[in-house]
């Protein structure tokens, strides 16, 4: 064997090892599925206990996180090797999924809970639109002061959040044609068509002819910051990618019980979880935007938030609405008292802070005491 056979095997060695290292975390959702599998029933009993209560959570919660988190890393290097539109699309999917698994699990166990898929969406707005634009904001000015992005791609976001989030989480509280904050059959199937319609022509002037709205002027400067590293063949990434999504919906399904029991059992609120399964979902995406924004990437850092809150509003609500039509469980989209006016205050706030195509550290405050507003009204509606 000569010395570059034996260079080329070092090599191999080594990227072997680095990619056991990194993917090695996969052992701990698996073993948590066989622990449940095998000894579900007594991990999930006396849950009366506060102590064991909050260990399950804590540990389901972690575990779930951190699966998403795995998803979402295999998903990028997928968008990084396919290109568009076809990134955009995984990365969208991938997280719409998990989203969507989280909140099937925990609605179709124990008693129905009508309001779960309002409370989810209403808390991923609350903590995207104002939890983690605040947090970047406030970061990235921290460090570079002004930073800029493209306002005509934010305009976009805006344009077509504004109209689904009114549509889905405002106007039920106003139609006749049934009784409370519900929508009819009819009503429902159109919303349910014009989100994933508007979401489709989103994508297509995203990915199209407007693909340089969503582009800083940095944008080539920033390429080679913005690119996952280590990527390896599709197949691989895509197996990973599943791989790390299995787990989610069983553990989902577990997270349910401990979930369940404190609002059903212990008299929590009832947004806790909608709220639950918003952080799963925002928590990983979050990290994205905010590491963006502190490398002065904020086009990239507002693509990921005002992305997010589209592809929860555009793909979440009409996927629900079916798997409410399938189980017949029927479900609230209407926000009442507090949470209305939030949610309007959140929209007319954010067209000012992206009206200019700058951001400032004040901005970042309004924003993170307008998410401390919602945690209050929360517990003090």
């Amino acid at each position: 064997m000569n010395v570059s056979e034996r260079a080329t095997r070092a090599s191999a060695f080594q990227d072997l090892r680095a990619t056991l290292g990194q993917e090695s975390f996969l052992l701990v959702p698996v073993l948590t599925c066989a622990a449940f599998l095998s000894f579900g029933s007594d991990l999930l009993s006396d849950l009366n206990q506060p102590v064991k209560l909050g260990l399950v959570f804590l540990w389901l919660f972690g575990v779930i996180l951190a699966s998403s988190l795995g998803v979402v890393r295999h998903a990028e290097h997928l968008a990084l090797i396919l290109g568009e539109p076809y990134g955009t699309l995984i990365l969208t999917l991938a997280v719409t999924a998990i989203e969507v698994m989280s909140i099937s699990a925990i609605m179709l166990h124990g008693d129905n809970n009508p309001t779960l898929v309002r409370d989810t969406l209403l808390s991923v707005i609350m903590i995207i639109l104002n939890g983690m634009v605040g947090l970047s904001l406030l970061l990235g000015a921290l460090r570079h002061r002004e930073q800029h992005y493209n306002l005509q791609g934010a305009n976009a976001y805006l344009g077509v959040i504004i109209p689904l989030a009114v549509m889905t989480l405002v106007l039920p509280n106003y139609t006749t044609t049934t009784a409370g904050p519900t929508l009819s059959n009819a009503q429902e199937h159109f919303l349910s068509l014009m989100a994933v319609a508007l979401y489709i022509a989103f994508l297509m002037a995203q990915t199209g002819r407007h693909r340089g709205y969503f582009t800083g002027p940095d944008a080539a400067e920033n390429q080679g910051k913005m690119e996952p590293t280590g990527s390896r063949s599709i197949a691989f990434h895509a197996a990973m990618l599943a791989a790390f999504m299995l787990p989610v919906v069983y553990l989902a399904e577990q997270l349910a019980h401990p979930v369940d029991y404190l609002i059903e059992t212990l008299g929590a609120p009832t947004t806790l979880g909608g709220v639950t399964i918003a952080i799963l979902v925002a928590t990983p995406e979050a990290i994205g935007a905010i590491r963006a924004a502190v490398r002065n990437q904020m086009q990239r850092s507002i693509n990921i938030f005002l992305g997010s809150v589209l592809s929860t509003i555009g793909l979440t609500v009409p996927a629900m609405l079916v798997v409410s039509h399938w189980t017949g469980r029927p479900i609230v989209l209407g926000v009442e008292h507090a949470d209305f006016v939030i949610l309007l205050l959140t929209l007319g706030v954010s067209i000012v802070t992206f009206a200019s195509g700058r951001t400032n550290i004040l901005q970042g405050f309004v924003h993170l005491l307008l998410f401390l507003a919602f945690v209050l009204l929360i517990f003090q509606g």
